[in-house]
């Protein structure tokens, strides 16, 4: 490079074409990973780990209720005796 305005030298293969090379890729390809229940693929860490996305794994592990929601007051009669 002599002058500061000169263009870098291109890279071999990089000629613009648009179709990507597999073999020139640098990131490592994932392995898909389906639901097990439905078989949709999974793109979440978790859902993956898990093998379950989210939907089907509310499905399966329904959230428990909440015990403040099955209290209620309730009139009693007063106890004999008291």
């Amino acid at each position: 490079m002599d002058t500061p305005d000169a263009l870098p030298e291109p890279l071999p293969g990089a000629d613009g074409a648009l179709a990507p090379d597999p073999a020139a890729e640098d990131a490592p390809t994932r392995r898909l990973v389906r639901c097990r229940l439905c078989g949709r693929p999974l793109t979440g860490a978790d859902s993956r780990r898990a093998g379950l996305g989210p939907s089907c794994d509310a499905k399966l592990h329904p959230a428990p209720p909440d015990i403040r929601t099955r209290r209620h007051e309730v009139d009693q009669d007063t106890l004999p005796g008291t």
